[in-house]
């Protein structure tokens, strides 16, 4: 019998295989914070749903990473478990990748890397 992990890296050898589960990456990431998120907050998908006012399948669906859920949506759910959501955009190199960001845990605030330069005659900007 194959493992999970064996029959992943079989299926994602194919290339036509691995280009579509690429393009549900930003979904999949979705998906995982807001569990996670849910997790840290020790609470069940049927006590996020009571907060929100909907029903603990509407949760699962939106943890399900189907479909990327509205910004609207998000607000609530991290209101719903004492969070606060925050857009964040990265840079993507030209094979796709992210570039790494440097994190400062002093003030908790990203940190342009040095190949994060900002154009000529713009303004970076601040919190």
């Amino acid at each position: 019998m194959k493992s999970l992990k064996n029959l992943k890296a079989e299926l994602l050898a194919d290339p036509q295989t691995r280009a579509e589960y690429d393009a549900l990456a930003d979904e999949f990431d979705m998906a995982r914070e807001l569990i996670a998120a849910r997790g840290r907050a020790g609470l069940t998908q049927g006590e996020v749903a009571l907060r929100m006012g909907t029903t603990q399948s509407v949760i699962a669906r939106l943890e399900g990473g189907k479909r990327m859920p509205s910004m609207r949506t998000v607000q609530r759910y991290a209101s719903a478990i004492g969070a606060r959501a925050v857009v964040r955009l990265e840079m993507v190199n030209q094979l796709g990748g992210k570039k790494a960001v440097a994190h400062r845990a002093d003030t908790g605030r990203d940190i342009a890397t040095p190949q994060e330069k900002t154009p000529q005659g713009s303004k970076p900007l601040r919190r």
